[in-house]
């Protein structure tokens, strides 16, 4: 093999390990696939509950340190935008709902958090990184897929749920 040849799939796999080791967003489009899970108080919860509202689906779990880390901006974000129409479900993928118990008593949100033990809502989402977020219209279209989370992230989330919330 030439030397400027070897040099190339050098970078072309030094460029792959640097693209997967970041956060993905992307914009999407089709019906949000509907479900219908236990929340963490036992209550049944379907995503059809929030027809009309901006939702924004969290996939999470608890071993996820960029879960933990983004989950205290999550809830402010709900907070903030719930009177205008905007919701947040935390959608956790724990085999047990022990840890997430622990890790609510310790680190509580207002959002509700749905337990998806069995990851049928996250592989009908095709949720492959955690933590996942996906952004849902009034209209029951996603409208934003990001996959992973870094210190900033929140502000696009932010950008794209006040934009739908004005349409």
């Amino acid at each position: 093999m030439k030397r400027s040849t070897a040099k190339f799939f050098k970078r072309c796999a030094l460029a792959a390990l640097v693209l997967t080791g970041t956060a993905f967003a992307a914009d999407a489009g089709g019906p949000a696939p509907a479900f219908a899970l236990t929340a963490l108080t036992g209550e049944p919860a379907t995503l059809s509950q929030y027809k009309g509202q901006v939702v924004m689906v969290n996939f999470w779990a608890t071993w996820c340190g960029p879960c933990q880390q983004e989950m205290p901006l999550l809830d402010q974000m709900y907070k903030k935008y719930k009177p205008a129409g905007f919701t947040l479900i935390g959608v956790n993928v724990d085999k047990t709902a022990a840890p997430v118990k622990d890790l609510m008593t310790r680190k509580p949100v207002s959002f509700p958090v749905l337990l998806d033990p069995a990851n049928q809502v996250s592989k009908a989402y095709h949720v492959d990184e955690m933590p996942s977020s996906v952004i849902i219209d009034r209209k029951g279209e996603i409208r934003y897929i990001h996959r992973g989370y870094r210190p900033g992230d929140e502000n696009e989330y932010q950008d794209r749920i006040r934009q739908l919330i004005k349409e």
